[in-house]
Formats: structure tokens, C-alpha cells, sequence
């Protein structure tokens, strides 16, 4: 145990270390806020789409040889959710449907890019970076860490400003409809939104493994409470916990950070699910 100790307050002597920390527990936490409203209004896997938006977008990125993508990436995964919004209330292309053809066509045509432009002798090695996450937590800069500081700050300004109104939308859009609440402009600002939290999470986790950080904290909290604001701040408090100690557990084991997250949320779901199952049959 005292190894363990050591070889953690090693780790924490450097600043890439504290990076990965800050990073993850805002991604974790940006996340879980919006996971709660796309989780009851079954749209879920929009983040799983648009992550795939995004390792399209990265490759885009890299065929022409930006030094920083983030822009760019940005840019046309904000334009995707935007258009995914659009194309899943088209009666001809329903919303699940909308999220497939875009996830499906953007993961197919990033890794054609890659394979077709690569200037990389490690091409599987990028992709597995990209989809996965990267193996290592040194990837990260101060900028990155401003960047997520930032855009974190906006994303929790939007989710409490507009609380009300997304509240509303996410349990009875047609009624808040008709008491003159613009359901269309809150979900499109939803979906900007988490679009926003998925770029931030590319460089922690991964395309793949976003939708992980967006459902599991939602689903967990659902297990024991029930009101809407308990279960975003139980979401919340569940999201930056598994974040910290998958964190820490990655650097102890030398294991991928995305994955190990992800690893712990799920021990932590099936945790939740236990005591809701109790709580149920006590009552």
C-alpha cells in the first residue's frame, strides 16, 4: 500500500498528471449533465454519432495537416448535430435512422481519408488513438486544459440558465409547445451543446467510448432517485468520482484512461443497480 502511495504522489509531482485530472472531471461532468436529458428523451445515441462525426472530422484535420484540429472539428460536428436534429424530424428519415446514416458514413469516410492521405507509418496505431482514446495522459497541454476550462464554464452556464426550458422540453415537448416555449431552438441548443462536450472528450476517451460518459452517470442515478434535478446532480457527483478514479487507477496500473473510466462506471452502474433492486424490494 505504501508503494501505491508513492507511486502516486511520483505521478502528481508532474503537470501533465493534473491536466488529465481537471479535464476528466470536467468532460465527466458536462457530460453527465446533458446525458440525463438525452437518456429521457431517448436520444442517447446521438453522442455516439456525433463522436463518430468528430474521428471524420479529425481526419479531415489530418489530411490537411492542421496543427490544431480542434477548430475545425468543432466546427463540423456543431454543423452535424445541427443537421442531425433537422434530418430526424424529416417523416421520411426517422431519428434513429438519421443517427445511423451519419455516425456509419462519417466513421467509413475518416478512416478511407486516413488510409488514402495517411503520411503516418503508424496508421493503426492513430486510429486506435482516435477511436479509443490515447494510451497516454501526457497528450494533454495547458491549452487543452484552457480550452476545456472554458468551453466547460459555457456548457454549465447554458445547462443553468436555460434549466427551466430544457427541463420542459426534455418531458413534454409538445405541451411546453403550446405554452409558447421554442422546443426547436431548445433542442437545437442541446444538440450544439453536447456536440461541444464530445470534441472535449476526443483527446480523454475517444469516439467510441464518449456515449460511456453521456449514459452510464444518467442510467446509474436513475437506479435511486427519480425527480429530475436529483438525478442530474447525482449524475453529476457520479460522473467526476468514476472520472477521478479511473484517473488514478489508470496511472497505479498503466491501463488506457478512456477505457479505465469507462471500466469504472460500469462497476459503479452495476453498483447503483444492486441497491436500487433493494431499495425496491424493502419497499
Amino acid at each position: 500500500m505504501t508503494e501505491i502511495f508513492s507511486k502516486i504522489a511520483l505521478y502528481f509531482s508532474f503537470p501533465f498528471v493534473w491536466y488529465a485530472l481537471i479535464v476528466g472531471v470536467l468532460i465527466a461532468f458536462c457530460s453527465s449533465l446533458l446525458g440525463v436529458t438525452l437518456v429521457l428523451k431517448r436520444f442517447s445515441f446521438i453522442g455516439d454519432g456525433l463522436s463518430h462525426v468528430a474521428f471524420g472530422a479529425i481526419a479531415i484535420a489530418s489530411v490537411l495537416k492542421l496543427t490544431n484540429n480542434m477548430p475545425l472539428v468543432l466546427l463540423i460536428t456543431t454543423l452535424c448535430a445541427v443537421l442531425l436534429l433537422r434530418t430526424g424530424r424529416n417523416v421520411k428519415i426517422k431519428g434513429d435512422a438519421a443517427v445511423a446514416m451519419i455516425s456509419v458514413g462519417a466513421l467509413a469516410v475518416g478512416y478511407l481519408l486516413m488510409n488514402i492521405f495517411s503520411t503516418s507509418g503508424n496508421l493503426s496505431g492513430d486510429v486506435c488513438s482516435t477511436l479509443f482514446g490515447s494510451t497516454s495522459i501526457i497528450t494533454l497541454t495547458q491549452t487543452d486544459v484552457w480550452l476545456c476550462a472554458v468551453l466547460s464554464v459555457v456548457v454549465t452556464l447554458v445547462f443553468i440558465i436555460f434549466y427551466n426550458k430544457i427541463f420542459a422540453v426534455t418531458f413534454d415537448e409538445s405541451f411546453a409547445q403550446t405554452t409558447g416555449t421554442r422546443a426547436n431552438l431548445y433542442n437545437l441548443l442541446i444538440a450544439v451543446t453536447i456536440a461541444v462536450v464530445i470534441v472535449l472528450a476526443m483527446n480523454l476517451v475517444g469516439s467510441l467510448l464518449i456515449s460511456a460518459l453521456v449514459i452510464f452517470p444518467a442510467l446509474s442515478a436513475m437506479r435511486i432517485f427519480k425527480s429530475f434535478k436529483s438525478v442530474t446532480i447525482c449524475a453529476a457527483v457520479f460522473a467526476v468520482v468514476c472520472s477521478l478514479l479511473g484517473i488514478l487507477i489508470s496511472i497505479i496500473a498503466g491501463t488506457p484512461v478512456g477505457s479505465t473510466i469507462v471500466a469504472v462506471d460500469i462497476v459503479a452502474f452495476l453498483v447503483f443497480r444492486a441497491v436500487g433492486l433493494l431499495r425496491e424490494r424493502r419497499s
